[in-house]
């Protein structure tokens, strides 16, 4: 397998993956402790709120670096080793967070159209008791009781099967959460028609806001 210089893929490994109450894993301190100063530089300075695809963004330095491993088929090899899957045939839809609204992290399942979604979350602290703190959940209504609380601290990486009971949220915050997101999808079809729906999203934030 391809060395990777920003992801510390032992600590990948080592992140237990639960089967309950659907298979995910809660990893800790997933980037390199040194490529981090250079990750918070180079992290891309985004106005908007909410998701942006990469061809939205400017990518550069470090945190470029960052996203061509998490797309690479070596890293989709060991994610799907991991869960025991195959991911490396699964187009790959990776998205960019910087600001969050109070309206995110509504309890969902994700699309049937996802096989599995990755968050490495990169805020120096965080100091929101529960706001913006994505829980793992029983059902789809409910933010207690919970199985998991994810804390979006630099270096946290929380990845799932996607499935019709994969229910997971945060309750609502407003500020800078930063986070970049992959997700696995079934086809290359799917694929587009998702960056084509997320950049008219984004189009219709900045002519309504809100």
């Amino acid at each position: 397998m391809t060395a990777l210089s920003i992801l510390d893929l032992d600590a990948v490994r080592a992140a237990p993956v639960s089967r309950e109450p659907y298979p995910h894993l809660l990893g800790t301190s997933v980037l390199r402790p040194d490529a981090v100063d250079d990750l918070r530089r180079d992290f891309p300075a985004i106005a908007k709120p909410g998701y942006l695809t990469l061809d939205e963004i400017d990518l550069s330095g470090r945190f470029r670096d960052l996203i061509e491993e998490l797309e690479s088929d070596a890293f989709s090899a060991e994610m799907g080793r991991i869960f025991g899957i195959d991911l490396v045939s699964c187009p790959r839809l990776t998205t960019v967070m910087k600001r969050s609204q109070p309206k995110y992290g509504a309890i969902h399942t994700d699309g049937p159209s996802k096989v599995m979604t990755l968050l490495v979350y990169m805020n120096d602290d965080w100091n929101a008791p529960e706001a913006g703190r994505l829980r793992v959940l029983y059902d789809g209504e409910r933010f207690e009781p919970y199985a998991v609380e994810v804390p979006p601290t630099m270096g946290t990486m929380f990845a799932f099967l996607r499935s019709d009971s994969s229910w997971h949220g945060h309750r609502p915050f407003e500020g800078e959460r930063r986070v970049v997101q992959v997700a696995w999808v079934r086809d290359a079809a799917e694929l587009e028609r998702k960056k084509k729906r997320n950049r008219t999203a984004q189009f219709l934030k900045g002519i309504f806001g809100r």
